[in-house]
């Protein structure tokens, strides 16, 4: 195995995924460094939220590697993933699924919870993130009297609650209207990069892409683009990211 960049968070190489022996990712290779917001771009069947499950370790590659701070993720064995995701790592999806017999603070503080966080820290922390996401006037409110974009807001409200190293969000403005789009998506990345959150953005919205620090493309499994590896380096000794053809 080849030991990934000090300075990526993540690392994937090689990665490949079938679904009933139906291809959805083909040898895709990546890096993403601390504290970026990647954009990961392409059509729908692309393979995005494959890939995002994968670095996040909801799916194992067969084969392939992802690395997060140097530690082998496609090693861990389930109990130790799962772990991982509850404590390192946050997800947004593309629907906002929270729990409704939970008020807005309870859902957004629900990861500190499950940590073994006090209920005052967890509460106290769960309002400062909804007021940061202007719905602090949610805080009391249960799921079914909120609007859809209420909702999403809460739900990025608890992924970064916890405060992860790394979210995933699957084209969590997909379900919102385009007035909404761009102010959750800004104030997503806004609250990520000034926490120091690292940020994996499935998106198929070019306005969305345009808010993030680098963008990557996949069509049909692939990475579109240039062909170095990451086991290649540049002319700075870093390893280059991308995936043969």
């Amino acid at each position: 195995m080849v030991a990934p960049p000090d300075n990526d968070v993540l690392w994937a190489r090689g990665l490949h995924y079938s679904y009933s022996g139906s291809p959805a990712l083909t040898g895709v290779s990546i890096g993403v460094r601390e504290g970026e917001v990647l954009a990961v771009t392409g059509p729908r069947g692309a393979g995005k939220t494959t890939l995002l499950k994968c670095l996040s370790g909801q799916l194992l590659p067969d084969p392939g590697e992802v690395w997060f701070n140097s530690a082998p993720v496609h090693t861990l064995s389930r109990a130790a993933r799962e772990r991982l995701r509850r404590e390192r790592f946050g997800w947004i999806d593309s629907t906002p699924h929270l729990v409704p017999e939970l008020s807005g603070w309870e859902n957004a503080a629900l990861p500190l919870l499950v940590r073994g966080t006090a209920h005052r820290t967890a509460k106290q922390t769960a309002l400062e993130w909804l007021e940061r996401l202007d719905v602090g006037d949610c805080a009391r409110k249960k799921p079914n009297a909120l609007t859809q974009a209420q909702r999403q807001r809460i739900a990025i409200a608890r992924a970064l609650a916890a405060e992860p190293t790394v979210v995933f969000a699957d084209e969590p403005t997909a379900p919102l209207h385009t007035a909404d789009r761009a102010q959750v998506l800004r104030t997503l990345t806004t609250a990520a990069r000034s926490h120091h959150i690292t940020v994996v953005l499935a998106t198929l919205d070019d306005e969305s892409s345009a808010l993030a620090d680098r963008s990557v493309t996949l069509v049909d499994g692939r990475r579109g683009g240039g062909i170095p590896v990451p086991d290649a380096t540049d002319g700075e000794g870093r390893a280059a990211c991308s995936v043969s053809a």
